[in-house]
């Protein structure tokens, strides 16, 4: 299992920056952190290795008495959103409770990243929209039965609907993840990543931010410049007859 840091943070909107050799590239602004430690969980005690951290302040008086004591007895301000970040046994010694986390200590630019949030909620949604099916043909003949499913099964053979059988239902509000996003910039002052594309969830969509299992540097893709073709007939000619031979 691959361990990797992380940080809390949420979804600001979507925007374009240009990189010195003049591409535009779509970017999320992301506010990851700061984070402060509000727990850790050690071997020796939890039989596990990992800490709990913490985003965004939450007022006194809308928190439970269970999670009022665990916040005193960590000396931090209530926190709106937690999340356990799983970690080696010798990582946990690094990371005290109610130090801060930011975004430039973590992150570079150039580097990879998983961005795990939950997509957008569609309400409850037909068949074809929810599994992206084509539908029937609108030609003469067919009537009231442009948007159906069709057939389930069969009273007979199987006598049951299977398993996984593509119907209408609830759409969206999943958890995904997005594997490999490169980090384009980090703005340190203000707590913002700038990643490249796009990721789960609406405006101020509460998303983690954790270092790439996969990659850890983004390559770009190389684009050759394009050899500038002669406007001189003859010499074009030449050089055709030149490549035939």
């Amino acid at each position: 299992m691959a361990f990797r840091m992380g940080l809390i943070g949420k979804k600001l909107g979507m925007t374009q920056v240009f990189t010195p050799e003049g591409e535009r590239v779509p970017v999320t602004a992301i506010a990851a952190g700061p984070c402060v430690v509000v727990a850790k969980r050690t071997p020796e005690k939890d039989k596990y290795a990992a800490i709990q951290i913490g985003f965004e302040d939450k007022k006194p008086e809308r928190v439970n008495r269970p999670m009022t004591g665990q916040f005193a007895k960590a000396n931090v301000k209530p926190q709106k959103v937690l999340r356990e970040i799983r970690l080696a046994d010798g990582e946990v010694g690094k990371y005290e409770v109610g130090q801060i986390l930011k975004a430039a200590d973590l992150f570079k630019p150039g580097t990879c990243v998983d961005v795990i949030g939950r997509s957008k909620g569609k309400g409850f949604q037909g068949v074809l929209k929810r599994h992206k099916l084509g539908g029937s043909r609108a030609t003469h003949g067919s009537h009231e039965f442009f948007r159906h499913g069709g057939s389930i099964g069969c009273r007979l053979t199987p006598r049951r609907v299977h398993k996984g059988k593509r119907m209408p239902g609830h759409m969206g509000d999943e958890k995904k993840t997005i594997q490999n996003l490169e980090v384009v910039e980090v703005l340190a002052d203000e707590n913002v990543l700038l990643i490249r594309g796009a990721v789960p969830g609406g405006k101020n969509g509460y998303l983690l931010v954790q270092n790439a299992v996969k990659k850890t540097l983004y390559r770009r893709k190389r684009h050759e410049p394009l050899e500038e073709k002669s406007k001189n007939p003859m010499k074009a000619s030449k050089a055709a007859a030149a490549s035939k031979k």
